[in-house]
């Protein structure tokens, strides 16, 4: 038995559009779909209709964020995950995700036969590396998704494309294709402002955790067996990022989530 056929985006009674009108001003919210707050009316909009999935854009429509069809926030790196699974069902390759990702992503890259690589955040770094590697695939944490099959570009709309393929080619719906993800604790991207230098920061970060692997990738990450986290400087604002997650409980989370913020912010 063959598989269906993919929808399509030709019948506009498959979709709702919010906001479709463009407007440099932005009238109805802030164009960042990291910013949960902008993202209610389309929240609103999912629950109340029969729908797959819904789609935030950023405002320059390079990013994308999804929800599933109970119009529940899907975290990009998972995104990252399932689009991966599928691609390497046809082609097995080298798939890159940024440092921040869930380390659910790692595996199931390698759970699918893929090679994950793991990659500094950026476009310019990304692309370069998929560049060097033959990478069929990359995903960021903040919703840049990457094809090899764009030139190693990052396109949206390939993005939405192939969650429909993969939406239409289940009998689950989105929810549940994301479900078996769901299985570690993270603490979501945590910016600090901070008054002192970053790299102070950093440096007492990478003195405090010496025990753990520590690496310098893009900031200071450290792992440990059961928790790990990155600590990133803002290259505009005076800002600290942090990223931390455990692969054992929500108590661990934020319990070291809280240990690494208080050296942050003293």
């Amino acid at each position: 038995m063959g598989l269906p056929e993919a929808k399509t985006f030709e019948d506009d009674s498959d979709q709702t559009r919010l906001f479709g009108d463009i407007d440099g001003s932005f009238p109805n919210h802030d164009a960042n779909q990291l910013h949960h707050a902008t993202l209610v009316d389309l929240q609103k909009v999912v629950r109340e209709g029969q729908y797959d999935f819904g789609v935030a854009f950023d405002g320059d429509a390079d990013r994308a964020g999804f929800f599933d069809e109970k119009g529940d926030i899907i975290p990009m790196d998972l995104i990252t995950a399932l689009i991966a699974q599928d691609v390497l069902c046809r082609e097995k390759g080298v798939i890159f995700y940024d440092l921040r990702s869930s380390r659910v992503v790692k595996e199931v890259i390698e759970a699918a036969g893929g090679v994950p690589m793991m990659s500094r955040v950026g476009h310019a770094f990304i692309k370069a590396q998929m560049r060097e590697h033959k990478a069929i695939f990359a995903g960021e944490l903040s919703g840049h998704y990457y094809f090899r099959d764009n030139y190693v570009a990052e396109s949206s709309s390939m993005a939405v494309i192939a969650l429909c393929n993969i939406v239409t080619h289940s009998d689950k719906p989105l929810s549940e294709l994301i479900a078996p993800l769901r299985k570690y604790a993270c603490s979501g991207e945590i910016n600090t402002k901070v008054a002192r230098d970053p790299q102070e920061i950093l440096a007492e970060i990478k003195a405090k955790y010496a025990d753990g692997n520590v690496f310098e990738l893009d900031g200071v990450s450290v792992e440990y067996p059961t928790w790990w986290f990155n600590v990133r400087c803002s290259n505009t604002e005076p800002l600290v990022r942090l990223n931390l997650e455990s692969t054992k409980s929500v108590e661990e989370m934020e319990a070291k989530r809280d240990e690494v913020l208080a050296l942050i912010r003293q």
